[in-house]
């Protein structure tokens, strides 16, 4: 989950204007992340591994009647899968990136949008599509004492108005939302959601006038409050993601949005959601906890300590589902211990690539030139209820040029003396998530999955 901080008002009313002193209808005046990604695959890879560590830090230490819908899932050249919303009446259609790991959904918004280290590529950051209110007749702004504000700031307190009265003209405060590798700020409208056959009215969302290395707005898909899900009131949401290719090329599959029965796809592997942690930090509220028993690497058990399996009451440790990270990251003690069953096995057969692994930040990385047949150890994550996952090798293992692979999972390197740091200790990421039916069934409080093509 993002971070929010509440913004000076005067840094973000400046650039609205409304109707009248006690409208809430938005008007406006008109007015006229990371380096790019280069051809180099270690570079490539190096600036994925770079932000899946950074996305984990913060995800670790946050500072603060059957009815469905299908909407395309494109991946990012930035790592992310996005999908198209429209808002808006009439309605307005923008891409966001679909993050399961976050709740609050947001556009970049206004003439006046901008966004810092935003050059991406595909990316113009000088003409980035935004959501303009005064074209929508259904745009209003939350008000301060609007249940809804609370969804952002629990604690927020509406000093303009009366105590006794229901009816208040302060507004929700200006938000400043901090994700791993960038940030947003703007304020909380209510608007129109339109799908093909369905709209939901009032729906909560952020009009963000300033982000910085957030090319697209972000489609929370998390467990607060303010998430599609919840807004929708769904029963459950599934997705299979087509191979990353970092490339941009228009190829997608189905994000599938059930709000009432059963959906006709079914996952054959399920695992129960476990409890968020009962902690201070309201972050760790928006996860997909699930409970991993073990970690295989060619049916070995590297034997990781329960501590980092599973979180304690406090959020310390743990493992989460999240399609905004794209490699999974493991805590260095557990990372160490799945690294060391690789080189431990495959050492027998290849030589590492030590140069790779410097450039790509990947590791461990191994020579197979000269190799008609690669046999790699199956990684498999053991989950509560008997669910296995068994990754494809091409889902943890990437191929640079023809000559080298090297494994696609991170980890920060900064492992805590003897003990589990706060957050997470393992995030499995969009990557390791290729070419698998995911399930996220609400209702039932339980993740499914199972291996097919995505396409």
């Amino acid at each position: 989950m993002p971070t929010f901080f509440l913004l000076p008002l005067f840094s973000i009313f400046s650039i609205f204007s409304l109707t009248s002193a006690y409208s809430t209808t938005l008007s406006l005046s008109p007015t006229a992340v990371a380096p790019p990604l280069t051809a180099n695959p270690w570079q490539k890879l190096n600036h994925l591994a770079t932000a899946s560590s950074t996305r984990a830090h913060h995800l670790k230490h946050p500072k603060t009647n059957i009815s469905t819908a299908k909407v395309p899932l494109f991946p990012r050249g930035y790592g992310g899968y996005s999908i198209s919303l429209s808002f808006g009446t009439p309605p307005q259609t923008l891409s966001f990136i679909m993050d399961t790991g976050s709740s609050l959904v947001w556009f970049p918004c206004t003439q006046r949008y901008s966004c810092s280290s935003c050059s991406f590529v595909n990316v113009d950051p000088t003409n980035i599509p935004t959501f303009i209110p005064k074209s929508s007749s259904s745009s209003k702004i939350v008000g301060c004492k609007n249940p809804k504000c609370r969804w952002i700031f629990p604690s927020v307190q509406c000093w303009d108005c009366d105590k006794n009265s229901t009816t208040c003209n302060e507004l929700c405060p200006p938000y400043i939302i901090q994700y791993g590798s960038g940030s947003t700020t703007g304020l909380l409208l209510s608007e129109t959601l339109i799908f093909p056959e369905k709209s939901v009215d009032n729906f909560a969302v952020g009009c963000s006038v300033y982000s910085s290395r957030q090319p697209e707005g972000i489609a929370g898909f998390g467990r607060g409050p303010e998430s599609l899900p919840v807004q929708m009131g769904l029963k459950k949401f599934s997705y299979c993601l087509v191979s990353h290719r970092f490339d941009d090329k228009p190829v997608n599959s189905d994000l599938i949005l059930t709000s009432g029965g059963a959906s006709a796809a079914a996952a054959t592997n399920y695992t129960p959601f476990r409890k968020n942690p009962n902690s201070s930090n309201p972050s760790f509220l928006d996860y997909y906890y699930v409970t991993l028993r073990k970690i295989t690497v060619g049916g070995v058990n590297v034997k990781a300590p329960y501590k980092f399996l599973v979180a304690d009451s406090a959020g310390n440790g743990g493992t989460i589902v999240d399609s905004g990270t794209t490699f999974t990251f493991m805590d260095d003690q557990v990372f160490e211990l799945v690294a060391r069953e690789f080189e431990k096995q495959v050492g027998e057969n290849y030589s590492r690539a030590m140069e790779v692994e410097k450039q790509s930040g990947l590791r461990p990385c191994f020579n197979v030139s000269g190799e008609n047949t690669i046999t790699l150890p199956q990684l498999t994550f053991h989950f509560k209820g008997g669910a296995e996952m068994n990754l494809p090798l091409a889902d943890y293992f990437s191929f640079l040029e023809d000559s080298v692979i090297c494994m696609t999972i991170v980890t920060a390197g900064n492992a805590a003396r003897g003990g589990v740091g706060p957050g997470p200790a393992i995030i499995l990421g969009n990557y390791q998530q290729q070419n698998f039916y995911m399930e996220y069934d609400l209702e039932n409080e339980r993740l499914g999955f199972q291996q097919q093509l995505c396409k």
